[in-house]
């Protein structure tokens, strides 16, 4: 089963996102708080959106945690997925699959021109499913980022 997260359910979401984060061996680097999430998800100006995978009993087993971007190309905003994480001992059930189809039927309601996110190049496993799913690799495209030192220098080390 697949709904859209409530309040509630940022403790839970707190942990699996420090679950994946442990899975991804950069658990140092997870640093978001329960307080930061429920603002995000849940405060006045929510800036993301996640939807919960569970068992039949209710028991959340993943999640996939998403915003809005925008395409200049296309004209159309589509769904950027920061995470998406079922726990390891719950894969291979159908809740990866039904947490994408759920994104994706929510492009197709709203008009939504892409539903995109990226892949660490070591998770064969993820591609391989990611792959099985119809998507392709943006290999022509790297990511950049700035973060802590370097992105308070270039911005004039506000905040």
């Amino acid at each position: 089963m697949i709904r859209t997260a409530t309040a509630a359910d940022v403790p839970v979401i707190h942990t699996m996102i420090q679950e994946l984060a442990e899975y991804e061996k950069a658990s140092e680097e997870a640093r978001a708080t329960e307080a930061q999430l429920h603002e995000a998800l849940f405060g006045p100006h929510p800036a993301a959106y996640a939807h919960l995978a569970e068992t039949d009993e209710g028991e959340p087993v993943g999640f996939a945690l998403w915003f809005l971007n925008f395409s200049t190309w296309r004209g159309v905003h589509g769904i950027y997925l920061e995470d998406l994480y079922v726990r390891p001992d719950r894969r291979g059930g159908g809740h990866g699959k039904a947490l994408l189809a759920e994104l994706a039927r929510i492009c197709g309601e709203r008009g939504y021109g892409r539903l995109e996110w990226s892949v660490l190049n070591w998770n064969e496993p993820s591609i391989a499913f990611y792959r099985a799913l119809g998507a392709l690799p943006q290999d022509e495209w790297t990511v950049f980022r700035l973060t802590d030192e370097a992105l308070a220098a270039l911005g004039g080390g506000g905040r």
